[in-house]
Formats: structure tokens, C-alpha cells, sequence
């Protein structure tokens, strides 16, 4: 291998850690990772950076935020502890799970030996993982009966279409069609949050889980506000199962939109999926968009809502593309809605 292949330039290294380019220049706006210059000035990345790039995403892999990571870095591991509990917690629930899948196998077994024959449900209950859950509904005007089905539920599934396509009505859908799914609306900021206040004041494990989240969210650049809380108060709580969000990102500027969604992902589970209705760049950069997400879109002329690849080529994809924009030009539509006529 020739020196000058042991350097790569930021697009280069990006596909080799598995990141965006973004990333790393996030990364060494924070100080983090600082990579080399060539003599005409550009940025290129060696071995040694290209180490402490993995060791970066190693420790955002665990939940810790960028100045979390930056005190580990330095020989600060105490703020280990928590992520590391977290860790463990969510292994001994996959224990748990195995254990009880074996133990329904164990049955099913004992029940075929005594001559019963099992339904096709609970066989099919025994391979099916969480993660292929599928959807299939009717969807209501302006759709007018046609037929949606999402086979493969990702632990996020991001909502995108333009003003008027039906986004809304169809996140309502979703969260009346799957169990124990809640659709939180913009009401969420009624009274400057104080629904939000109220939910936590009556449950101090959910209000420690917020402080917790709050804490990681500051500590990666966002700002606290009745807005985030709100959120929040919902994302951090055990129940619902699902949970479909009207415009996550109402009422926070971008750094905080950043944050939130960098959050959200380390925390997704394939268990609790969350859908994510979005015009803002900085929640759902394509660029970004992991195995774990899933876009899905309302075209305009209000055809069926279907899943978009994110990359350039992909059908749909500048479609998809032209509703989305950074934070400042969206707060210049901000309270604009679409014309509903009464069905």
C-alpha cells in the first residue's frame, strides 16, 4: 500500500467509518478530531485519525453526548457509569425476551406431542421479529379508501410531504391502527407546555428521565425549552408502545433539532418505533438516514404515501428532497397550514 493511500480525504474517510462527511466536520468543530493538511490546504485523514474517529463513535454507539465523549477522551470515565447501566439494562430485557420465546417454543412443543395443532398465528408469533411489524389500512380521504401498507416498521420512520398532501391526517391513522400508539400533536404547547408539566409532576422516575435527556441535550449543543420538554415528557415515558409525532420539530431552533434527532437515535428501539413528521433538514438529513429509518412520503397530488431510498436517483427522492429545508426558512412558514375542505 502506497503512503498516499493511507490518507483519505473527508468522503473517503466518511464511507469508511460508515458516517456522513458532516459528521466528521462536526466532529472537529468541536475539537474531537482534528485531521491533517495537505500543503494546498485540505483536510485529509490518516491512520491515526482515522483511530480516534472509531473510538468517537464507539463511545457515541454507548448514548454519550459530544462533551461526554470529549471527557472520556481526556481520562474522564466517570460518565460511563450511566450509559453503561443503560447497557446492561437493555441486554437483560433481550435475556428476557429470548427466555420467553424459548419458553412459548417449549410449549408449543408440548402441545404438538399432545396432538394439538398450531395456528398459523402462533407459528408465525415464534419467527417474526419485532422490527418486520407491518401495517396494512384503509386510508380515509383524500385518499378515498385506497389501500397502505407499511411491511417493515423501523424503530424511526420519518413523515415527510408537502403542504396539503394529508401527512397529518395520515400520521393520525397510523396511530389509530397500531396498538398502544399515541399521536402527539401540536397541543403538546398549549400553555406554554404545562401539559407537559403536569405529566411530570406526577411521575418523578418519567420527570428524572427528562432531566437526564435534557442534561445530554444541552451537553450536545441544544437549548432547554417548554417546547423540548413537552417532547420529551413523551419520548422519555415507557408507555406509549408507539409514538407519532406531529412536527417534532415545532418551536426548536436548529442545534437543538441537531441534537434531538442524534438523541433519538442512539435511544431507538425496534420495541417503541416512533414516527417523526418533518419538513426540517436538520431532523431528517438523507445523508444521515441509517438501516434503522425509514421516509416515508405523501406526494402532492395525494397518491398513495410510499417509502423513499435516500439517495439522489432513487424514485421520490427529489420530491422528497424539495420539501425539506433548514430551520430558518421553515420558521418563515411557520403557522401557514393547508386548505382542508369537509370531507
Amino acid at each position: 500500500m502506497t503512503h498516499s493511500a493511507l490518507y483519505l480525504n473527508p468522503s473517503e474517510a466518511a464511507r469508511r467509518l460508515g458516517v456522513s462527511a458532516k459528521t466528521l466536520r462536526l466532529y472537529e468543530q468541536r475539537g474531537l478530531l482534528m485531521p491533517l493538511r495537505t500543503s494546498a490546504g485540505w483536510r485529509t485523514y490518516g491512520p491515526t485519525e482515522i483511530s480516534r474517529a472509531k473510538e468517537i463513535l464507539a463511545l457515541r454507539g454507548l448514548g454519550l453526548s459530544l462533551m461526554a465523549v470529549e471527557r472520556v477522551l481526556h481520562g474522564d470515565v466517570k460518565c460511563l457509569e450511566q450509559v453503561l447501566a443503560q447497557q446492561q439494562a437493555a441486554l437483560e430485557q433481550g435475556i428476557g425476551d429470548t427466555v420467553a420465546a424459548v419458553e412459548r417454543i417449549r410449549l408449543l412443543r408440548q402441545s404438538i406431542a399432545a396432538g394439538h395443532i398450531p395456528s398459523l398465528c402462533e407459528l408465525a408469533g415464534l419467527s417474526k421479529p419485532v422490527r418486520d411489524a407491518c401495517l396494512s389500512l384503509e386510508l380515509p380521504w383524500p385518499w378515498d379508501g385506497e389501500r397502505f401498507e407499511l411491511l417493515d416498521i423501523r424503530p424511526i420512520t420519518y413523515i415527510v410531504g408537502p403542504l396539503g398532501s394529508g401527512k397529518t391526517r395520515l400520521a393520525r391513522e397510523i396511530a389509530a391502527a397500531l396498538p398502544n400508539a399515541v399521536f402527539l400533536g401540536l397541543d403538546r404547547l398549549a400553555e406554554d407546555g404545562s401539559p407537559a408539566h403536569t405529566r411530570l409532576d406526577g411521575d418523578p422516575g418519567l420527570k428524572a428521565n427528562v432531566e437526564s435527556a435534557l442534561t445530554w441535550l444541552v451537553e450536545e449543543g441544544g437549548s432547554p425549552s417548554e417546547a423540548l420538554t413537552a417532547l420529551l415528557a413523551w419520548t422519555e415515558a415507557n408507555e406509549p408502545a408507539c409514538l407519532v409525532v406531529d412536527m417534532v420539530e415545532q418551536e426548536l431552533d436548529r442545534a437543538t433539532q441537531e441534537a434531538l434527532i442524534s438523541y433519538l437515535r442512539l435511544r431507538c428501539s425496534p420495541h417503541r418505533p416512533l414516527f417523526l413528521m418533518t419538513r426540517s433538514s436538520s431532523i431528517l438529513d438523507l445523508e444521515a438516514v441509517g438501516s434503522n429509518e425509514a421516509i416515508l412520503f405523501c406526494p402532492a397530488n395525494h397518491g398513495v404515501p410510499t417509502v423513499v431510498q435516500p439517495y439522489p436517483g432513487a424514485p421520490g427522492y427529489e420530491s422528497l428532497s424539495t420539501c425539506l429545508a433548514t430551520p430558518e426558512v421553515r420558521a418563515r412558514s411557520h403557522g401557514v397550514i393547508a386548505f382542508r375542505p369537509t370531507a
